[in-house]
């Protein structure tokens, strides 16, 4: 697949804050924002020389429905420049990359900002239809006899409340939660709630140790209205060890199932956004990219089984480019729920499964040290729009990090999808390769 090189110039992510019960201290602009502007300062151009912002989200505000637009503005990117807001569900972020890659190579831009937010903390709380209709009858009531009557038919099922993200997190099509699609995959190639239990401590234990060694540059604090400092990711914990999440009941499939909060991803805020270049770009104003997008693909398959997407989006990236499983040097696969990622790799594995769903024999074993050697979802959240972005960014990170060329980024995807993108480094010293 020829086509002109796209750079990834540079990003940078809020740390991912865990929604608690009550709403975060940061909208979804606000955390766009303050990623974008941290992105932005380290150019040699100003803001008003991108010619497009793109954001993912999924559950912005009423008063944040495109925010691509909104944050641009709060940029200083000025009237001139477009924004536009983008929702592929889980794979939201990387479809804004995906969307820059394409208008880059269209020639129609050659720098754009994008990335992916959700603060799903601020997710809303809704009236039932009961409550919905009862008000419309009251709005209707014109007689203060009427509203009287009107008073008397209100009863307590009326304030029962919907609550938006559990109804976002329910598939329309499959009638099950994102939980429940986790729950097929560990009954159909036989993960163990061990299994899951010691890969959410592991994907915790790499976080830390990445937050010690100051492996996660990518972050920029954040400071709300108040003057109070959020430096890292919140949901990180020392203490989760296989023992612990072992006590934890299930939350999807009760009492049998395995899905708990501990091995599933955390619900947080926060926010992922990159500068993606032409090679007129670069070379315009001497930038140094990080890294270059080589290949994206989509894919669709079974709602009830959405966690498999990574496997049926990544498969066909590696088959055009003539690799194998562990040709690419480290992968990023989110981690949606602990049996997702496992089931991901139990499928590679499984040679009847590979001939019926990809049309050919089994991958084989993915070498694990390669696999979200940073940690992953688990520990640090899921932002969903978020999230995309976010694999992406810290993958070109952790590559250089280790003086390493070639990553794949893969997403598991609600509504039975998934999404991968195979980026390479560049020196680092600054400039391209070939």
């Amino acid at each position: 697949m020829a086509f002109n090189p796209i750079y990834i110039i540079d990003g940078a992510r809020t740390p991912f804050l865990k929604a608690r019960s009550t709403p975060g201290p940061f909208s979804a602009a606000d955390l766009a924002v303050q990623a974008g502007r941290e992105v932005l300062l380290r150019q040699p151009f100003p803001a008003n020389a991108l010619n497009d912002v793109i954001l993912g989200c999924v559950a912005p505000a009423p008063d944040e429905t495109n925010i691509g637009r909104l944050v641009g503005l709060r940029l200083g990117c000025g009237h001139s420049v477009p924004g536009w807001t983008v929702s592929r569900n889980c794979a939201s972020g990387m479809q804004a990359l995906d969307s820059a890659l394409l208008t880059l190579q269209s020639g129609r831009a050659d720098l754009v900002l994008a990335g992916g937010v959700d603060a799903l903390s601020r997710a809303p709380v809704l009236l039932n239809e009961d409550m919905v209709r009862w008000l419309g009858e009251w709005q209707a009531a014109k007689s203060p006899g009427a509203r009287l009557a009107q008073l008397g038919r209100l009863r307590p099922g009326h304030l029962a409340p919907v609550i938006g993200l559990l109804r976002g997190l329910t598939d329309p099509v499959a009638g099950v939660s994102m939980g429940q699609t986790a729950e097929n995959l560990a009954h159909q190639f036989g993960i163990s709630r061990q299994q899951m239990d010691e890969y959410a401590s592991r994907s915790h234990a790499r976080t830390l140790r990445a937050q010690q060694d100051g492996a996660l540059g990518e972050i920029i604090p954040l400071v709300d209205k108040h003057g109070r400092l959020y430096p890292h990711d919140d949901g990180v914990r020392a203490d989760s060890t296989p023992e612990k999440l072992a006590a934890l009941k299930p939350v999807f499939d009760r009492p049998w199932g395995n899905i708990t909060a501990g091995n599933s991803s955390q619900v947080t805020d926060g926010a992922a956004l990159l500068l993606l270049a032409s090679e007129r770009a670069v070379e315009q104003w001497g930038l140094r990219p990080l890294g270059r997008i080589l290949d994206v693909q989509w894919a669709g398959l079974d709602p009830a089984s959405m966690g498999l997407g990574p496997v049926h989006a990544a498969t066909p990236i590696l088959e055009r480019h003539g690799m194998d499983l562990n040709t690419p040097d480290l992968w990023e696969i989110n981690e949606a729920f602990a049996a997702q990622v496992l089931a991901c790799l139990a499928a590679w594995q499984d040679d009847d499964w590979c001939r019926t769903h990809l049309g050919r024999p089994a991958l084989g074993a993915l070498d694990e040290d390669r696999l979200n050697a940073d940690g992953g979802a688990i520990a640090v959240g899921h932002p969903v729009g978020a999230s995309g972005a976010r694999i992406v960014l810290h993958l070109l990170h952790a590559l250089r990090a280790r003086g390493l060329r070639r990553g794949m980024a893969a997403i598991c995807i609600g509504g039975g999808q998934g999404g991968a993108m195979l980026v390479e480094t560049t020196c680092a010293t600054g400039g391209t390769e070939s």
